[in-house]
């Protein structure tokens, strides 16, 4: 089996471990972020709606960061959301502070009924830097 190669966000290793997987792996080129949710730093979700969204942008571009990349970088987004018909455009009106100007990434949305008790989660690809040797 391969070495894989984590990525961890600043104060936030604990979290990772106790939940038993990998905020981030690089691999060929590409940074594979697992699922960010808008929790607090002892793990439990921000109440607040669109905190919550803000909150899981702040903690995704914390993983993004440590692997030196930004949101910009991001070439495929998937997010999930309970109760989307609700929720959607309480959302959405977040999403313009981090997202960036197009070309945006790809999008795939998907409606859930549980997430653990947030109402949001994000993961992302993206592309790593080039490194000149």
């Amino acid at each position: 089996m391969t070495q894989r190669d984590v990525v961890f966000p600043p104060g936030r290793q604990a979290l990772y471990e106790r939940n038993r997987y990998s905020p981030a792996i690089k691999s060929n080129g590409f940074l594979f972020v697992s699922g960010q949710v808008g929790s607090n730093e002892d793990g439990s979700p921000e109440p607040d709606l669109e905190a919550q969204v803000r909150l899981a942008f702040n903690n995704l571009n914390a993983i993004l960061g440590a692997a030196g990349c930004t949101f910009d970088d991001v070439i495929d987004v998937t997010v999930f959301i309970v109760d989307p018909e609700s929720k959607f455009e309480t959302i959405w009106k977040v999403l313009p502070e981090f997202w960036g100007n197009a070309p945006h990434p790809t999008l795939t949305g998907v409606g859930v009924t549980w997430l653990y008790g947030y109402q949001f989660e994000i993961k992302v690809i993206a592309k790593l830097p080039e490194t000149t040797g």
